[in-house]
C-alpha cells in the first residue's frame, strides 16, 4: 500500500480512524469559531472539514441534504417560509428552494467565513442558492435569532455540526432550544 502524499486522518471513535488521500488543499485556516479545511480528493471530490470532522463532500452530499430537507417539506401542504439553522455549504438551502411553494428561506449560520468559503470553493454544493432572491442569509446564533424574532415558519430544518460540549452548536440540541423553535412555528409547521 502506498501511503505517500497528503492524508486526512479523521478520528471516528477513540479506537477507529479513517484516512483519505488528499489531492489538493484548497483552503486551510481558522475562523473565530472553528478550524476549516476545504480538501479535494479523487474519491470524494471537494469536501468541507470542520474541526477535523468531514461535514460533506461533493460525491455524496446530496444523500444527506435530500434526506434532511425533503421529508419535512413534503409533509407540509405548501411550505412558504423555511428556517434553516446552520447549513453553511448551502446544500440544505438548495434543496429547500427546489420546492416551488417557498417564498422565503431564512438561513442562519453563525460563521460568515465558512459560508463565504463554501460559496467560493463548494459551488456544486450550493449551486447558486445563496443568490436566490427568496433567501435571507443571517450570520448569528440560530438560538438567539429565533428567540428574538417574531417571524413564523412553515418548516424548520437544523443542519448543524455535532453537539460537542463547548462547541458552536451544543446549545441547539437542548429542550430549551426546541421550545424556542416551536414558538416560531405556524399551526401546521413541520
Amino acid at each position: 500500500m502506498d501511503i505517500s502524499g497528503k492524508w486526512l486522518l479523521e478520528t471516528v471513535f477513540p479506537d477507529l480512524a479513517v484516512m483519505l488521500r488528499v489531492r489538493n488543499v484548497l483552503y486551510s485556516g481558522e475562523t473565530r469559531y472553528q478550524k476549516v479545511e476545504v480538501l479535494e480528493s479523487d474519491l470524494f471530490g471537494r469536501s468541507l472539514v470542520l474541526d477535523g470532522k468531514t461535514q460533506s463532500s461533493e460525491r455524496d452530499e446530496h444523500i444527506y441534504h435530500e434526506a434532511l430537507v425533503h421529508p419535512a417539506m413534503l409533509l407540509h401542504p405548501g411550505p412558504r417560509a423555511v428556517f434553516i439553522g446552520g447549513g453553511g455549504e448551502g446544500g440544505t438551502l438548495r434543496e429547500a428552494l427546489a420546492h416551488r411553494s417557498v417564498e422565503r428561506a431564512v438561513m442562519v449560520d453563525l460563521d460568515r467565513e465558512v459560508v463565504d468559503l463554501c460559496r467560493r470553493y463548494l459551488p456544486q454544493h450550493h449551486q447558486g442558492s445563496f443568490d436566490d432572491s427568496r433567501v435571507e442569509l443571517v450570520h448569528q446564533d440560530a438560538r438567539e435569532y429565533l428567540a428574538r424574532s417574531n417571524k413564523q415558519f412553515d418548516v424548520l430544518v437544523m443542519d448543524l455540526v455535532d453537539p460537542l460540549e463547548g462547541g458552536t452548536a451544543y446549545l441547539l440540541y437542548t429542550e430549551e432550544y426546541y421550545r424556542i423553535a416551536k414558538s416560531r412555528m405556524n399551526r401546521d409547521s413541520v
